[in-house]
């Protein structure tokens, strides 16, 4: 029957192909594709990238990539040892009333066990349930440190004032954040940022960013940044417009695309769906950059305040969608095996608007 490395291995040949055009157009190493072609698992750092990497080339190639993990796995299971319990071993004659008298004192012995577990259980299931129902709501304090969490309905933040402790309870998660506090309750959209007045003296004492909510499943809660209103602070997580470029400061010739535009700038989160094995770097706001491998399934959020640079080494495996001023924007997948490198960020033209686009990068 024929490998995978076999295949792999002909379909390139067929194809003309050679090993550093391959390996540029699907950023996977020329050692890592070799090794795929010769079936030498030790090349690898783990199985997961050995996985990831034999979806994408054989996506690359045209080929049944099912038929070809198959194939892997199938290789694996036939070089593992044969586990200890399969094997047949010819027992004494004399074991057998050895065997059964042992078992008849473990089944004793379980059902003593079983007698103790239960009464232990049933002394303590109340506390158990006390517990849990105490759990489900937590209490977080805000301090000179930003909180990002994901809250839910019912969480509270206390918020130190002159006159005292002030407490924001989470009152809704869903189409909105909905924050109760002593002045009233504060609605705070997806992707919007707000100062909120907390006790009513008209002075804003903290600021709210939501970078993601569901519209009907309250149990996901909803991801919240939120900072003190301070000297100190207060332009954390805002958009600075200082460092937006001017448009006529950009090259010429570089390719852009206007998702938005408006008077103002401000944060924004752009969404990952992967479909499809890849590797993913992406780095906001100039900060450290994160790298890994993703497969179908996985899902990323990137909050910016001005902009994000993304490295995907198959562009068509990714979904993308921003999500600004409460509002969601898709971009379009590009071509399969197609490596992308772009930034999102804001600019400001040459009217005077701000406008954020997405820049393609070489």
């Amino acid at each position: 029957m024929e490998s995978y490395g076999e295949i792999l291995k002909n379909k390139r040949l067929e194809k003309g192909l050679e090993f550093e055009q391959i390996s540029s157009e699907t950023v996977i190493a020329v050692n890592y594709l070799k090794a795929l072609e010769e079936e030498d698992d030790s090349v690898f750092p783990g199985e997961p990238y050995l996985v990831g990497f034999l979806k994408i080339y054989s996506d690359y190639l045209g080929l049944e990539t099912e038929k070809l993990l198959q194939l892997y796995h199938s290789k694996v299971l036939q070089e593992s040892p044969v586990p200890e319990g399969l094997i047949v071993h010819e027992k004494p004659k004399y074991l057998v009333p050895v065997i059964a008298g042992a078992v008849c004192l473990l089944v004793l012995i379980g059902v003593i066990i079983t007698i103790f577990v239960v009464k232990h259980n049933a002394d303590n299931e109340n506390a158990a349930v006390a517990l849990a129902k105490s759990s489900q709501t937590k209490k977080y304090e805000l301090t000179e440190k930003p909180l990002q969490k994901r809250l839910y309905k019912g969480d509270q933040i206390v918020l130190g004032t002159g006159a005292g402790d002030v407490i924001v309870t989470v009152a809704e998660t869903t189409q909105s954040l909905a924050l109760e506090t002593p002045a009233g309750v504060q609605h705070i959209d997806l992707s919007e940022e707000i100062e909120v007045d907390v006790d009513g003296d008209s002075t804003p004492e903290m600021i709210v960013y939501v970078s993601e909510l569901s519209k009907n499943d309250k149990d996901r809660g909803a991801e919240v940044r939120i900072v003190l209103k301070s000297s100190a602070n207060a332009a954390m997580g805002e958009t600075k417009t200082s460092e937006i470029p001017n448009a006529e400061e950009l090259p010429q010739n570089q390719k852009r695309t206007v998702i938005l535009e408006d008077t103002r700038a401000y944060p924004f989160t752009i969404r990952a769906d992967f479909r499809a094995g890849c590797v993913f770097r992406y780095r906001p706001d100039r900060k450290e950059t994160t790298e890994d491998f993703f497969t179908n399934g996985d899902t990323v959020n990137m909050t910016a305040s001005n902009g994000v640079r993304m490295w995907i080494s198959n562009g068509n495996t990714v979904k993308l969608q921003v999500i600004a001023n409460g509002k969601t924007y898709d971009l379009g997948l590009t071509k399969a095996g197609q490596v992308v490198v772009q930034d999102i960020r804001w600019i400001k033209d040459t009217d005077g608007k701000y406008k954020l686009v997405v820049s393609e990068l070489d």
